[in-house]
């Protein structure tokens, strides 16, 4: 009796002994095979997402294993088939071979022979099903108009239905968020998704713009204001009107301006420099920092009043350290932004990958996420560079911490992903994670993870 994670090998054969023989060898190794004696049989039992691997006699009656190979093929180029030849018959296996055969097997074959290749092709079936799975949940989140929140993690879900929650009402926000998290991507959402869609987008950083131009930048001037102001300016705040402005780095605002931005925010309305009269305006603003603007207001970096006025709805932004689980994802869809802009190939991810990614600490968070993913794909397609080497050197966070705790964020992750992808539905993920049903709702308790949880889950808008 086998566990019900065991992953399956299909077997096909018209020769009773050898199905027999290879089938007790399979199931000695741990898998299970799924036994047929005819091609047509096979192909009618074949799923769209198989997991294991095909092993497949050459010469039978009806369709022969080489017809049976161009027709998986056909169906799924990913599929690992491995074809059984007769003694001696090298031209054959060669054809095989050209025809996309992942290997093959020469009569009379030993098992422990048959178990490696089986164990090699399942092997790559697993990631060629992971990259086939984060593809299609990116095309998924894709198909969302306008800027996208791309991620699966409680963190990320709960920012995207803060949103579009926000989004649908008047009112101010500010982003609080780490370098490199995505608060200008936040920003934009917010605005695409809210009724000034259509209208500018103005997007400010205030750390940036030269203390000596800001308040022209902001509010404009007329001609002769001051010397240089050969003609009249529409300032940022007053291009923005119908739309949204997006202060960026507000909390390097100059303390002098945010009394006339407090100003600004208040009654709605712009002075140009050298003017005495007011601009109506109707706009929203978003401002976004990565300080603490209470505890600046405390230490007299930042204007009290002024925080308080934009301190409406705070959004934080989380880190990619708090979203682990999401980082293989984010880096499927920074590798396919990439390759489609560079017209490269994108670099299949392994596993060897994805423990590299999810060990780095990412001081730089999204950010620098995305700039790791696009020297992966400009080197990868042509130095042979791994992920490894590229993350040498640079800052760690795991790296840092004692094997078990590593051990324990790397098994989080991927139990969460698989969570994520089979919905929450234990004998699926048992089977994708090669574990029995006790030790996984063991390993579910352990990391606080209820599957229950991802039953339900729907695309991020």
């Amino acid at each position: 009796m086998h566990e019900t994670s065991a992953i399956p090998v299909m077997l096909v054969d018209d020769e009773a002994h050898l199905r027999i023989t290879a089938s007790q060898t399979l199931e000695l190794a741990g898998y299970a095979p799924d036994v047929h004696e005819s091609a047509e049989s096979a192909l009618a039992a074949l799923s769209t997402d198989f997991p294991g691997v095909l092993v497949s006699d050459i010469r039978m009656p009806g369709m022969d294993g080489m017809a049976l190979l161009r027709e998986v093929r056909h169906r799924d180029p990913d599929l690992p088939v491995v074809l059984i030849t007769g003694h001696g018959d090298i031209s054959t296996a060669v054809e095989a071979m050209r025809d996309g055969a992942w290997d093959f097997l020469e009569k009379p074959f030993a098992g422990e022979r048959l178990v490696e290749v089986v164990r090699r092709g399942i092997e790559k079936r697993r990631l060629s099903l992971e990259n086939r799975h984060l593809k299609a949940e990116l095309e998924a989140q894709q198909s969302i108009p306008g800027p996208r929140l791309v991620g699966r993690a409680p963190a990320i879900q709960q920012l995207a239905s803060m949103v579009q929650r926000i989004s649908q009402v008047e009112t101010d926000v500010l982003l609080f968020g780490e370098t490199g998290t995505g608060k200008d991507l936040v920003a934009r959402a917010i605005h695409e998704r809210s009724s000034r869609g259509g209208k500018p987008f103005v997007a400010i950083n205030c750390g940036a713009v030269p203390e000596s131009t800001i308040e022209s930048e902001l509010f404009g001037h007329e001609k002769g204001a001051f010397t240089g102001a050969v003609e009249r300016r529409v300032g940022k705040f007053e291009h923005a009107n119908g739309g949204t402005v997006f202060l960026d780095e507000i909390e390097s605002m100059p303390l002098s301006l945010q009394v006339k931005l407090l100003r600004v925010l208040q009654e709605r309305a712009v002075e140009r420099l050298g003017s005495n009269d007011l601009v109506t305006l109707d706009i929203r603003v978003i401002a976004a920092t990565k300080t603490d603007l209470k505890l600046a207001a405390e230490a007299g970096q930042f204007r009290e009043d002024l925080y308080y006025r934009l301190n409406v709805v705070t959004l934080p932004i989380p880190s990619l350290r708090e979203r682990r689980e999401d980082i293989p994802l984010l880096f499927q869809h920074f590798i396919a932004v990439s390759a489609s802009r560079s017209g490269l190939e994108a670099p299949p991810l392994d596993s060897q990958g994805i423990s590299a990614l999810l060990a780095h600490d990412w001081p730089g968070n999204v950010r620098e996420l995305r700039n790791v993913a696009e020297r992966y794909v400009l080197l990868g397609a042509t130095c042979d560079y791994r992920l490894e080497t590229l993350l040498q050197g640079a800052h760690k966070d795991n790296g840092d911490l004692p094997l078990a705790q590593q051990v324990e964020v790397f098994e989080k992750s991927v139990i969460n992903q698989a969570l994520v992808r089979h919905q929450g539905c234990v004998p699926d993920i048992c089977t994708r994670l090669g574990v029995p049903r006790k030790t996984l709702y063991d390993k579910l308790k352990k990391h606080g993870l209820k599957a229950e949880d991802y039953r339900h889950i729907v695309e991020t808008e």
